[in-house]
C-alpha cells in the first residue's frame, strides 16, 4: 500500500493524499516509499481492478489494522461505504476504538478464511462510522502516552519484584483502555500491578502475555540479512524451528549465529529447508564408511551445491599422514557397493573428480581490477629546475669578452 493507502484526504489537484502541512501522509519518508514503511503486513489488493458479478453484494466483512502487528475482523452492518486506507471508529469493549481498514470485499473473505476460520458472524463487533478530526485528535493523544505508559509500568513491575518483561502498551482510540503486552517465563501474579497502573493512569487495564516471537514481531527491527524482520513485514504462522534444520542445510550449530533477534533459532532457516532435503535424497547416507585396500574413509561433509562429499582418508599404517579427498554421491555409492559385495577398491584417489581449469581471459583490464593508484603518478608534482648562476666573469646576457 505504501504512503498513498493511509488516509483518505487526497489533494485536488495531484490527487496524493496529504496532511496538513502539505506533505503525503503515511511513514515520515514522505511518500518515496513503495511497499513498506507504515503498512507492518500489508496486504495486496489483487482483486482492485474486478468488479462484481451483476447482484451480487460486497462482502461484509472488513479487516482492520491497529497498532504493529495488530489485527481483526469487523462486520460492516451499516453498509458503509469503506476502502482500504480509510480510519474509521469500531466497537470495543468498552467504549470504540480508531483502526485502518487493510482489506474489503473478497480479499478480506480470503483473508478471513485464511486467518480465522470459526469465526462467528453473529458474534463479531461492528463498524461504526468514519473517524471525525476529533476522533483522530483523540486517538493521537492517546498513541503519545504509550511510551511514557510503558517505561512506568516497568518500573513498577520492578518495584513488585515481577519477573516479567512489558515489551509493548497499545492504547485504545476512545483513550480508556491500554493493552499492556508482556513475556514472562511462568505465570506472574499481577493483580497489585493493575491496581497501581489503574490508580496510576486512570484507566482500563488488560495484561496479555505474548511470546517471544510475537514480540518481535511487535516490536520489529532489522536481521542480519539486513532487511526489515520477517515476522513483522509478512509471516504471521510461527512455526516451530528445530536444529536438524539447520544440520540438513550444513551449518554449524552456533546459537549466536542461528538465533534472530526473538532469541530462538531464525524462522528462515525452514524456507529452504524442504529443498535441501529434497537435495540430499541424491546423496547416500553418510554414516557408512568408504574400506579400501589402503585405510578407511570417513565422511566430513556435503557441499550440497557443488555435489561432492568430502571424506578424510586414514591409511592402516598410522605413520602415513591422512588425506582429504572430494568424491560425487555416484562414484560413493559405487564404492558403497563394491564394499557390499566384499570388495575394496585400491584407494579413494581413483574415483576423485577431475578439476577442470577454467581459462582466464586474455583481456585483464576489466572492470573492478584497475589498480586504484594508476593515477597517482600523473598527479604528483613536478620538481622545478634551479636555475644556474652565473660563473665569475660571466653576464646575464652572456659570454664576457675583453675588449
Amino acid at each position: 500500500m505504501g504512503c498513498t493507502g493511509c488516509d483518505t484526504e487526497e489533494d485536488s489537484h495531484s490527487g496524493k493524499q496529504l496532511d496538513e502541512n502539505g506533505m503525503p501522509r503515511g511513514c515520515r519518508n514522505n511518500g518515496t516509499c513503495s511497499s513498506g514503511g507504515c503498512t507492518r503486513l500489508g496486504t495486496f489488493d489483487w482483486l482492485a481492478n474486478m468488479q462484481l458479478p451483476t447482484g451480487k453484494t460486497q462482502f461484509d466483512i472488513v479487516e482492520m489494522r491497529f497498532k504493529n502487528s495488530r489485527k481483526a475482523f469487523y462486520r460492516n452492518m451499516k453498509d458503509i461505504d469503506v476502502t482500504v486506507g480509510d480510519v474509521v471508529v469500531v466497537e470495543a469493549s468498552p467504549g470504540y476504538d480508531v483502526g485502518i481498514v487493510s482489506a474489503v470485499g473478497e480479499l478480506s473473505r480470503l483473508q478471513l478464511q485464511k486467518k480465522e476460520p470459526n469465526f462467528k458472524k453473529n458474534e463479531a463487533r461492528q463498524i461504526m462510522r468514519h473517524a471525525s478530526q476529533a476522533d483522530i485528535d483523540k486517538w493521537v493523544i492517546a498513541r503519545k502516552r504509550e511510551d511514557e505508559t510503558m517505561f512506568k509500568a516497568r518500573e513498577l513491575a520492578i518495584q513488585l519484584k515481577l519477573e516479567m518483561k512489558i515489551s509493548d502498551v497499545e492504547f485504545q482510540g476512545d483513550n480508556s483502555k491500554a493493552i499492556f503486552y508482556y513475556t514472562a517465563e511462568g505465570r506472574v501474579d499481577f493483580r497489585q500491578l493493575i491496581k497501581d497502573l489503574a490508580d496510576e493512569f486512570r484507566i482500563r487495564i488488560e495484561m496479555k502475555q505474548i511470546g517471544s516471537r510475537q514480540e518481535a514481531s511487535r516490536l520489529g527491527g532489522i536481521g542480519s540479512c539486513g532487511r526489515e524482520l520477517c515476522c513483522s513485514t509478512w509471516l504471521t504462522d510461527f512455526r516451530t524451528v528445530s536444529t536438524t534444520a539447520a544440520r540438513y542445510q550444513q551449518l554449524s550449530i552456533n546459537p549466536q549465529k542461528l538465533a534472530g533477534q526473538c532469541g530462538k533459532l531464525k524462522c528462515c532457516l525452514n524456507f529452504e529447508l524442504d529443498m535441501y532435503i529434497e537435495a540430499l535424497k541424491d546423496f547416500p547416507s553418510t554414516e557408512v564408511k568408504l574400506r579400501t585396500q589402503t585405510g578407511t574413509g570417513i565422511h566430513i561433509k556435503t557441499d550440497v551445491f557443488k555435489g561432492l562429499m568430502w571424506y578424510i582418508h586414514q591409511p592402516e599404517n598410522r605413520e602415513a599422514a591422512p588425506s582429504m579427498v572430494s568424491l560425487s554421491p555416484g562414484k560413493v555409492k559405487e564404492i558403497i557397493e563394491l564394499n557390499k559385495n566384499g570388495q575394496k577398491p585400491e584407494s579413494l584417489a581413483g574415483f576423485k573428480e577431475v578439476e577442470i581449469d577454467v581459462e582466464e581471459s586474455d583481456y585483464t583490464n576489466i572492470v573492478g581490477q584497475d589498480d586504484l593508484h594508476r593515477f597517482d603518478d600523473k598527479f604528483k608534482k613536478k620538481k622545478k629546475k634551479k636555475k644556474r648562476k652565473p660563473q665569475n666573469g660571466q653576464q646575464k646576457g652572456g659570454p664576457s669578452s675583453n675588449k
